[in-house]
């Protein structure tokens, strides 16, 4: 049975670390990245404790397996990894709602992923609503970037109520902008 909760231990982060590893772009083949999606980033464990002290992840849980996770990033955490800086900078000048991200308070998803063992299973979308479940009280907005190469992704971000607010070009790649209005 699969349970969705917080991130409560250092092993749980080296688990996040270790399905990141496998699902980085540079990881796998080609035909899997276009057919089941991609990761682009790659974090230390120094980085995911960095996080997990600022706030939790979300985990998708099979008895001891971490079958998913959601990266929670808040704005404490942005100058520390390059990429989660440009994306929280590029976030904060996008218009929505009639005003800048920047005066909204907002949370970010620093990353997500599902392993392949548990892919079709609507893991996303319990991983988001346990996200909005645990954050919303705080946040009224949450945001995140996807490769717009990642078809799989969009397609499961616009499911989950997310919708495209801008773009931004990282190292040659675009990227859509999405945010998800919670209040």
């Amino acid at each position: 049975m699969i349970t969705l909760t917080r991130v409560s231990n250092t092993s749980e982060l080296e688990a996040i670390r270790n399905l990141q590893k496998l699902n980085l772009k540079e990881n796998i083949s080609i035909s899997e990245a276009e057919n089941q999606g991609f990761l682009t980033a790659s974090y230390s464990i120094e980085f995911l404790k960095q996080m997990h002290e600022a706030s939790p992840a979300i985990v998708a849980k099979d008895g001891d397996i971490i079958a998913g996770y959601a990266l929670v990033a808040v704005q404490s955490v942005r100058q520390n990894h390059d990429l989660i800086e440009g994306l929280f900078d590029a976030i904060d000048v996008l218009p929505f709602d009639g005003k800048p991200m920047a005066e909204v308070n907002y949370v970010v998803v620093g990353q997500l992923c599902v392993a392949k063992e548990y892919r079709g299973m609507g893991l996303v979308q319990k991983l988001y609503n346990h996200f909005r479940e645990c954050l919303q009280d705080t946040y009224d907005y949450c945001a995140t970037d996807v490769a717009q190469a990642n078809i799989r992704s969009l397609k499961a971000h616009k499911k989950t109520g997310f919708q495209v607010a801008g773009t931004l070009t990282y190292g040659g790649v675009p990227w859509d902008i999405m945010v998800w209005k919670w209040k």
